[in-house]
């Protein structure tokens, strides 16, 4: 269908569009026409990446002046593989009604162990190893041994890429990962460089959130975009944890020992080098005299990750003097590693501010804050000049560079912190230390700054006021969508209590009760007898998880559970929940029916979806909050409290819930879906922590659904599913239409739109 919104013809490539989809492109028109960021809460299964694309498309297709650029940002690759598919839809219906003059160039960039298509180089394991198995193969140098001595190894695919030279480009159209690996094995072209060298030339791009985020990563991939770009964050309720993992460097023993190993070798080929071609160590003397800014020169080939800090200002700013020669630069680091070690040798919890832990290491090893600042980029010249392709070998002196360059760059929002053992298990020696960043603001300032627009975007923003202050931006827009439907398809209940009257919760002093495990597991047990298909269980943690299951086995509910439905269970192993989840699929299918035990904070909550009759109940056993006595946690809150006035309080209730509803959100992925959400809880029946839920689940949560025991929970889900056996009208009729066509568009103006919004 097509339509006006105000002077941009929208393309939209289905017939009928909700209401909610209508409001969410209005209100995303207004950010981009007053250029600034927004942020939309959108509920899961009403289309929102659809009409993200149709509305940023179609504004780009009404300015064909304007030079703007959409930067689809998702978290996985499977969430980027289904962008890309609704674009292609999109763009061939575009195409369609316009003809050549809509064509754009879209592509989805990821890893190399994704793009890849050189089977010596793929059959390494992980991403790190394919990495390096592909420098091994197209580093300048090695390609330059090549020349002389035919025998070296090189990447066929990459050298008809480089002989293609400008004629190496991609035709108009829509790639996913698939596409790209396609065309580049029919040209024979890699397909991992040429979309990094296509990023600049298309109209849009699909990647992840490290791409821009992550200055390692950004400061190679996205530092030639253009300010008009439009940047949209998708699934964006967990950016703020993003960010600070961005920026978070864990040292451990085994990173100093590894940082060693790495040192050692250098060290044999600097003697090599200063034994064989000494003129590459002063030709790399001068470069640094000269300053880091002849970075830029590098071949793409041989680009690595760029300065963890934000580099602008620094590469302009000559190398220390005590660093520039190669062993001098090494005994630096030799000192900085040994003095690592004694720190972890510690047998309190210890805390420190960077500017702290400077002093510290300028007083006992004698290394300046602008020597440590300069580190990683240091130790980057340095494995270039050596000809090092391994890079997979040398992640652990990459750490420790990070760690130094960061703690010498930032002097606010971070905390070293220096932990003997993890206080879970006292007994085992772990010492760690950690450079945490508290401050989410510091990885996407950049993003804000550069770019005209960024839209946040999620199921759960709930409440939206405090990604504004956690992310320290204003956006010119910020809205929350509610669901329009015809039918009431999502139940959700507050269960309180059990049958026999006992309050039921994950509280820490509640958690181990006879009681409470006995009534979870009776909710369990009744819900399995009534609902049909399948059923999603959240735990708190994977502890408590484990915990309640052997409490069942041995009490023998776990037995009668599984007279009525199968039970499969996640774990901390990717390979078995995968098996787990397709197995539990299967079981839905046949009509055996089956429950799923999963965890809040694993990886199942986050990017799985459970829609149709794989999720027709989920129950969210009790409020998963963050381990609290967490030292990292806990410096967190001190900086969020003493910087953005947010209380400790307001932060883990707004973090556990804003997760508890990813959980229950999985039911619901269509508004021909339907499921019902229960959290059992007691403390969810109290206001301040039930009003920080997203409003689509609130406005369908009844004061009747509040404070409820196993058996009225029990009744009234039969009497939903009853109800959700019935015939209904999908388009909805009178005053509340849920599908719009495009003469009901035509006919009704902006505000009666939005007054349908109920």
């Amino acid at each position: 269908m097509k339509f006006e919104i105000e002077d941009v013809t929208v393309y939209f490539p289905y017939d009928n569009i909700y209401p909610e989809q209508y409001s969410y492109m209005v209100e995303l028109k207004r950010a981009l026409d007053a250029r600034g960021h927004c942020l939309l809460e959108m509920p899961t299964g009403t289309g929102k990446t659809i009409a993200l694309l149709s509305l940023i498309t179609s504004y780009v297709l009404s300015k064909p002046q304007s030079p703007l650029k959409l930067v689809y940002c998702t978290r996985t690759v499977h969430e980027m593989e289904k962008t890309l598919a609704e674009l292609k839809k999109l763009h061939d219906y575009q195409v369609k009604h316009l003809g050549p003059a809509a064509r754009i160039l879209a592509v989805g960039l990821s890893s190399r162990k994704n793009l890849c298509v050189n089977p010596r180089v793929l059959s390494a394991e992980n991403r790190d190893s394919v990495d390096a198995g592909c420098r091994k193969l197209t580093a300048s140098w090695v390609r330059a041994l090549a020349e002389r001595n035919p025998g070296v190894p090189t990447c066929e695919f990459f050298e008809d890429y480089e002989r293609a030279g400008s004629g190496a480009v991609l035709p108009p159209g829509v790639y996913t990962l698939q596409d790209l690996r396609a065309f580049g094995k029919q040209k024979g072209w890699c397909p991992y460089y040429l979309a990094r060298h296509m990023v600049q030339l298309a109209n849009v791009i699909v990647y992840s959130y490290q791409y821009l985020l992550d200055p390692k990563v950004a400061g190679i991939i996205s530092k030639e975009m253009q300010r008009e770009c439009v940047v949209v964050f998708d699934e964006a309720h967990n950016i703020d944890n993003v960010c600070i993992e961005a920026l978070s460097v864990c040292v451990r023993r085994q990173t100093l020992e590894g940082a060693t190993r790495n040192l050692h070798r250098m060290e044999q080929e600097i003697d090599r080098f200063k034994a064989t071609d000494e003129s590459r160590l002063r030709a790399e003397y001068q470069r640094l005299v000269e300053g880091l800014a002849l970075r830029g020169d590098l071949r793409v080939n041989d680009t690595w990750l760029a300065n963890p800090a934000l580099p602008d200002d620094i590469l302009k700013e000559a190398v220390p003097g005590n660093i520039r020669r190669a062993d001098f630069f090494l005994r630096v680091l030799r000192r900085f590693v040994q003095y690592l070690k004694g720190r972890l040798e510690t047998e309190n919890v210890e805390k420190e501010s960077p500017v702290a832990f400077v002093a510290s290491v300028t007083n006992q090893a004698g290394i300046d804050q602008k020597t440590l600042k300069f580190c990683y980029d240091r130790l980057h010249s340095l494995m270039m000049t050596l000809e090092i392709t391994d890079t997979d070998e040398f992640l652990h002196i990459q750490t420790i560079c990070d760690f130094a360059t960061l703690v010498g760059t930032y002097a606010r929002g971070f905390s070293i912190i220096i932990e003997p053992f993890d206080e879970r298990m006292p007994d085992v020696q772990d010492p760690v230390l950690q450079l945490s960043c508290h401050d989410a603001s510091l990885a996407i300032k950049p993003v804000f700054d550069r770019f005209q627009t960024v839209v946040i975007t999620s199921g759960t923003l709930s409440p939206i006021d405090l990604y504004p202050r956690l992310l320290n931006f204003n956006p010119v827009v910020s809205r929350s969508f509610t669901m329009s439907l015809t039918r009431d398809c999502i139940c959700p209940m507050v269960l309180t209590r059990g049958s026999d009257q006992l309050p039921v919760s994950t509280k820490f002093d509640m958690r181990s009760d006879l009681g409470v495990v006995r009534n979870y597991g009776r909710l369990l047990l009744e819900m399995v007898s009534v609902v049909p298909d399948g059923i999603v269980c959240f735990f708190v943690s994977y502890s408590y998880m484990d915990e309640i299951v052997n409490s069942w086995n041995e009490s023998g509910i776990l037995k009668e559970i599984m007279q009525h439905k199968l039970v499969f269970i996640e774990t901390q192993d990717v390979v078995e929940t995968t098996l787990a989840l397709d197995n539990y699929r299967r079981a839905c299918d046949c009509g055996r029916g089956a429950v799923f035990f999963s965890v809040a904070r694993g990886k199942v909550a986050e990017g799985i979806d459970f829609d149709r009759h794989y999720g027709r109940l989920v129950i969210m056993f009790g409020i998963p909050f963050q381990y609290t006595l967490s030292k990292i946690l806990l410096a967190r809150l001190e900086y969020l409290r003493d910087t953005f006035q947010i209380k400790e309080g307001d932060f883990l209730t707004f973090d556990a819930l804003r997760q508890a509803a990813q959980c229950v959100g999985r039911v619901i992925r269509s508004k021909a879906d339907y499921g019902m959400m229960i959290f059992a809880d007691k403390r969810y029946s109290r206001h301040d922590k039930r009003s920080k839920l997203p409003g689509w689940i609130l406005s369908h949560l009844r004061d009747a659904h509040l404070n409820l025991s196993t058996d009225m929970a029990v009744y009234i889900a039969r009497e939903f599913l009853r109800k959700m056996a019935q015939p209904y009208d999908k388009a909805g009729s009178g005053g509340k239409k849920t599908l719009l066509s495009q003469e009901d568009i035509e006919k009704m103006g902006d505000s009666s739109l939005n007054d349908m919004l109920y």
